[in-house]
């Protein structure tokens, strides 16, 4: 019994990977979603209140600006009872801690008033992955994939790249005829990782950081697929078609996601706050959870409009009510459409601000392959965050909200309803 209840302290920890708390959710038989860790969002500029009081009580606090750029890995928190993520005014805590603290859900017992809410943390996954489908069903699935071999996220089809010219996805958002590039925009893209040896990105600026635990390079494809999208080259080699965006961007990748597409609220939080603290003007996430609105996303959504950056989210691909982190008031949603540029089939709906090309878009993947058509509101974030990178350039004061509604004031209008296509099908500027 007592090294059953040690496996189960490790397994809360705040430091323990992604693969370890969905083993530990597995053998409880949890269907919630949730990890066992909570998130402590603070009032605002109550984050140092907070902390002190946590650190009276005897708690081991890790903090984000301990860290060059703020870039802090699931593998430097050691035995840290508590992470805080300086930009956003939120902290995880352990499971255990929590519990020994009476720092759980609504409790709100630190003694100063400073927490705003205490909610349970959620597992994150990648568009479209079959975890969404049934937590507890896909327990043969996970279990295969955190022993076995990773591969790349299957297609939807073969891909003819005796195609010139660009992909439906960017003509239909104008960005062939735009004359930016994005050039000295900041685009974060929070996903699997990215292919950083593929051969259509030599030369271009990257940075790059792992949130998981496991090394950037991406072994599951969907990160750098979307990627692809957001910042790919204008000019791919031979007769492939454009289909990347900013390809004049910086490219910042976050992994918040394993190489089997999955994670939790911390790693995208921590993800965010990199990108936040690195000033990424704009944020792609590609992921989700069916999670309720989340007041910790609302938070970092929230501290990257007060400092010029723009959060872009995928609504989900389950044709329900849009999930987290995309259902957060401070984060833009963006639905999917098809070429005949009506709402996807699968595209979630209710809460979206804007809609762009989901269906069938061709994009950059793990090499040898090379190139990968697939669909999901995955496809059609990068598609907005790379048109954002456009009007970022053309424009010091295009920044956070206002980049938001200008965003929204110039998409293209299409006869379906807000609650399925938002503001519209986003334009590049022309």
């Amino acid at each position: 019994m007592a090294s059953k209840k040690k496996e189960t302290a490790r397994n809360l920890s705040a430091s323990c990977g992604i693969d370890e708390l969905l083993l530990a959710a597995i053998a409880r038989g949890d269907d919630s979603m949730q990890t066992g860790r909570y998130l402590v969002t603070y009032n605002e500029s109550a984050t140092a209140e907070g902390t002190k009081a946590m650190k009276a009580q005897g708690l081991k606090i890790a903090d984000t600006r301990d860290f060059a750029d703020q870039a802090m890995g699931v593998e430097d928190v050691g035995d840290a009872d508590v992470v805080t993520f300086a930009e956003l005014g939120v902290a995880l805590i352990s499971g255990d801690a929590a519990d020994a603290h009476g720092l759980t859900a609504a409790s709100n017992q630190d003694g100063t008033g400073a927490i705003a809410t205490i909610e349970p943390e959620y597992f994150v996954f990648a568009e479209g992955s079959d975890y969404l489908r049934g937590f507890l069903a896909a327990t043969q699935t996970i279990n295969r994939d955190l022993t076995g071999d990773t591969a790349l996220l299957d297609p939807d089809q073969e891909v003819d790249t005796e195609v010139l010219g660009a992909t439906w996805g960017l003509r239909a958002c104008c960005v062939p005829t735009s004359p930016r590039s994005g050039q000295g925009i900041k685009v974060a893209v929070l996903d699997t990782g990215m292919d950083l040896r593929h051969p259509d990105f030599v030369g271009r600026v990257i940075v790059s950081m792992s949130f998981v635990g496991q090394p950037v390079q991406d072994l599951h494809g969907h990160g750098t697929h979307c990627v692809g999208t957001a910042c790919g080259p204008k000019a791919p080699p031979g007769t492939t078609p454009r289909y990347g965006i900013g390809f004049g961007t910086h490219i910042y990748v976050g992994k918040v996601l394993s190489n089997q597409g999955s994670g939790s609220t911390a790693s995208v939080l921590a993800g965010i706050n990199w990108a936040i603290a690195n000033r990424c003007q704009v944020i792609s996430m590609s992921l989700g959870s069916r999670s309720p609105v989340q007041a910790a996303y609302t938070a970092a959504g929230a501290a990257a409009l007060r400092n010029q950056c723009l959060i872009v989210a995928a609504a989900g691909n389950e044709d329900r009510p849009t999930g987290a982190p995309a259902n957060s008031p401070t984060i833009l949603s963006v639905a999917s459409l098809d070429p005949n540029l009506r709402k996807s089939s699968f595209s979630n709906h209710s809460k979206i601000e804007l809609a762009a090309p989901g269906r069938d878009v061709f994009s950059a993947v793990n090499m040898p392959r090379r190139y990968a058509t697939m669909s999901g509101t995955s496809m059609a974030t990068p598609h907005v965050a790379g048109c954002a990178a456009l009007w970022a350039q053309t424009s010091p004061s295009l920044r956070g909200m206002a980049l938001w509604r200008h965003l929204q004031a110039r998409a293209r209008r299409l006869p379906q309803t807000p609650a399925q296509v938002g503001a519209g099908l986003v334009q590049a500027p022309q």
